[in-house]
């Protein structure tokens, strides 16, 4: 499986100003195994540490927090030696250990030239109380499941990928009909790493839905976990609500104008509309393929992100 996110935490090693990194997203998007990747890419080795439920480690950062000592108990914990530059130092689950997180500070300020990185959990890291949180002194990074672009690669479609990154709109022209029934297929799956991997080997869809609703059982336990029974169950309450919201009709002033004007209205109506109003640029995005008309640019929703290279 390939992330996007890659090219970018190549970029940061890279960068002279370079800052420890804490890379955050929700539950069950890959953090740990872009890191890993990461890794194994980019480093001759990886000093790897899990902080949940991890009490040598919990012991460790509750000390000081000198950088030298801290390396010294992750290269007895991992049993790797740690080199500037040609080792990647990772943990894991940082929002378990809030002191790992106060930590990088000093990372930056007296050992800059070590390669750190921390992934954690984005309800976690947010609702840990009496963080003395490194501010200025981290990069941030969010890992989110995988884009439409990256579903074509999971599902081997490298050349459609690349018709998109290019925005080929004519060759996608060609191959609508394949898009659109793989953006179809993007809607039902998702963008969950282990659900779209699933998916890839065997297209069935039930148990994708099984993946999908265990997700969802994880995150209703992370609530209480986090924080706390009642504010837990708040929370909770929200998420459940959340499909609800998001299928109410949108009936606000500005969204029964637009209906008025560029869906019912004819084509010369449109078209008169944009010039009086100096609209130069009318941008559409629905399921029917590209094509340009007199008063407006049709875009298919699987090229969404192509959006810059119309712009005049």
């Amino acid at each position: 499986m390939e992330r996007l996110l890659l090219k970018e935490l190549e970029s940061w090693r890279m960068s002279s100003e370079r800052k420890p990194l804490i890379l955050h997203g929700a539950r069950q998007v890959g953090k740990t195994w872009l890191l890993k990747e990461f890794g194994k890419r980019c480093f001759e080795n990886m000093a790897y540490v899990r902080l949940e439920d991890n009490a040598a480690m919990m012991q460790l950062f509750e000390g000081s927090l000198d950088p030298q000592r801290i390396l010294r108990g992750i290269a007895a914990e991992t049993g790797e030696k740690i080199n500037p530059e040609t080792t990647l130092i990772v943990l894991d689950e940082v929002q378990d250990v809030p002191r790992a997180l106060t930590a990088l500070k000093y990372f930056c300020e007296d050992a800059p030239e070590y390669v750190v990185a921390v992934a954690g959990s984005l309800l976690g890291v947010a609702l840990n109380a009496g963080i003395s949180f490194p501010v200025g002194k981290v990069t941030f990074k969010t890992l989110y499941p995988l884009s439409f672009r990256e579903f074509l690669l999971a599902m081997d479609q490298d050349s459609l990928e690349q018709a998109l990154c290019d925005a080929d709109f004519s060759l996608m022209s060609i191959f609508s009909e394949r898009f659109e029934d793989l953006l179809r297929t993007y809607y039902f799956v998702g963008g969950m790493p282990e659900a779209v991997s699933l998916f890839s080997q065997n297209s069935d869809f039930v148990q994708v839905r099984r993946v999908q609703e265990d997700i969802l059982s994880a995150y209703r336990r992370d609530f209480a976990k986090h924080a706390g029974n009642v504010v837990g169950e708040r929370c909770r309450m929200v998420f459940e609500s959340l499909p609800r919201h998001l299928a109410k009709e949108n009936k606000s002033l500005y969204t029964e104008w637009s209906r008025r004007v560029f869906v019912d209205a004819s084509s010369t109506t449109r078209c008169n509309f944009c010039k009086t109003h100096g609209l130069t640029n009318v941008v559409r995005f629905s399921l029917s393929r590209y094509r340009e008309e007199s008063w407006m640019t049709n875009v298919p929703l699987y090229a969404v992100h192509c959006l810059a290279a119309l712009r005049p």
